[in-house]
């Protein structure tokens, strides 16, 4: 059985790597018996969405100052 600790290295790991079949079949099940797990990994993506968005603006930011 899979912990939480594992589950959310996972699907961290997940945004970098595609997960083997076992690893995602565990942290699928762990995921449909933990609410935290669950939400944790619905907001990973976001936040990774989030971060990039934020380079961009940062970037496109130090682009202007440079003209």
């Amino acid at each position: 059985m899979m912990n939480c600790y594992e589950a959310t290295r996972l699907i961290s790991e997940s945004q970098e790597r595609d997960l083997s079949v076992s690893e995602k079949v565990t942290l699928r099940v762990h995921i449909l018996m933990c609410t935290g797990c669950k939400n944790f990994s619905v907001q990973i993506p976001f936040l990774g969405q989030a971060m990039r968005a934020f380079a961009n603006y940062r970037s496109e930011d130090e682009d202007e100052g440079k003209e």
